[in-house]
């Protein structure tokens, strides 16, 4: 998890540009940011906000990040911060991933919590954003199943390798970069992913349409959590500011 204290200020500098004012004490919600990046900050401030809210509620704070590391805290404390915030036990999700790897998290824990509270369905969420998150991924294991991929990695081998002694675990970068353009194994790179991760996410348009949606929705619940901590009031004309 990251923790986002640093993001936070920018995030509702975003906001603040783009024009939060009420004229009366009625809550209003701000314009959503238009970038992409500041979208993504807004979401991660929402969801550091919900979890320090869950991790006072238990007396417990995150360490700060600019802090120098406390080193007279206790272990069971770090161990009682680390299962409020990530969870205890044994994970109740899980995915394997077409790559093979598997992905687990907590249904409880404070992170859970402000996952449930901006995108409405944890479970669902984390499936999704596993699946969304590793499409690059997939697409590079289906290329090493290529068999003119195969053929070019097997030329790299041979050129990277010493005339007399095995591979090196780490070819010299200069090397290596030499030998990834005399085999082809560059331009087959260069064709060959771009096309395979346009199918992954053909295949996986579904999961991608859900992605978006869950997005939308924790953006706007984001919203609605900086309207809440920054509502202003402005007196009616003619009134009293006394």
């Amino acid at each position: 998890m990251r923790l986002l204290r640093a993001f936070a200020a920018a995030a509702l500098a975003v906001l603040a540009l783009t024009g939060c004012s009420t004229a009366t004490a009625q809550r209003a919600v701000p314009p959503l940011p238009r970038t992409e990046r500041d979208r993504n900050d807004l979401i991660d401030t929402a969801q550091q906000v919900l979890v320090d809210r869950c991790l006072a509620g238990q007396g417990l704070t995150l360490p700060n990040a600019s802090a120098p590391p406390d080193h007279s805290a206790s272990a069971p404390q770090d161990h009682r911060l680390q299962g409020a915030l990530f969870g205890r036990g044994h994970p109740e999700l899980s995915v394997t991933l077409a790559t093979g790897y598997t992905v687990t998290a907590h249904t409880d824990g404070c992170l859970a919590a402000a996952e449930r509270d901006l995108y409405g369905d944890q479970r669902l969420w984390f499936r999704t954003r596993v699946v969304v998150n590793n499409l690059r991924a997939e697409a590079q294991q289906r290329m090493k199943r290529d068999p003119d991929y195969r053929a070019a990695t097997a030329r790299w081998t041979r050129c990277v390798t010493p005339a007399h002694g095995a591979r090196p675990g780490r070819p010299d970068p200069a090397v290596s970069t030499r030998c990834a353009h005399e085999s082809g194994l560059t331009r087959l790179r260069a064709r060959l992913e771009p096309a395979l991760l346009t199918r992954v996410r053909a295949e996986r348009h579904g999961q991608l349409n859900t992605y978006r949606q869950l997005r939308t929705r924790a953006l706007r619940r984001a919203a609605e959590l900086y309207a809440e901590r920054t509502v202003q009031v402005t007196p009616k004309k003619g009134s009293d500011p006394s």
